[in-house]
């Protein structure tokens, strides 16, 4: 029988996919509510960087502009899809690496001056890593007129079809 852990890491790796999917198909000057796509993407990204583990005790990364997570801030930054993408790479074996170590136990545990258990970190953040996949898919939908490749959990094997579900 599968640990809890495990489930986890195993829904990790399309849900990073699918984010770069969003990222490798989206038109990143796009306006989302008046202010570019890509912002939205640092802004996830970030996010995820942040709250996967512990929002309470987090350094932010040594490119981060005070504020710049928030989309609707004005930065002096722009970063470009390699970086994101890498950005992104980064984040998601950090994910990987701090799934593995943790145990079920740990899930239900609320780490240091946090007030939300670990468990409850991790689905926050599949839950807001989809609300913005589901934003980036939808203007490329629009702009498009194709769909970008959605990875399930057992769905890793459609990766060879390319971007679009097509």
């Amino acid at each position: 029988m599968k640990t809890v852990c495990e489930m986890i890491k195993k829904q990790v790796e399309p849900n990073f996919i699918n984010l770069e999917t969003a990222i490798k198909t989206y038109d990143r000057n796009a306006l989302v509510c008046g202010t570019p796509a890509w912002r939205y993407v640092y802004h996830t990204i970030r996010s995820a960087d942040k709250w996967f583990f512990n929002p309470f005790v987090y350094e932010e990364p040594d490119f981060h502009e005070i504020g710049m997570d928030n989309p609707d801030n004005p930065c002096s930054v722009e970063f470009s899809d390699a970086e994101l993408l890498e950005y992104l790479y980064r984040v998601k074996q950090k994910t990987i690496d701090y799934i593995d170590s943790l145990t079920d136990e740990m899930l239900n545990e609320c780490p240091e001056k946090c007030e939300f258990t670990r468990l409850e970190l991790v689905l926050m953040q599949f839950r807001h890593i989809s609300v913005h996949i589901g934003m980036l898919n939808g203007q490329t939908i629009e702009r498009t007129g194709r769909f970008p490749l959605y990875l399930g959990a057992d769905t890793l094997y459609r990766l060879n079809k390319g971007l679009y579900d097509e």
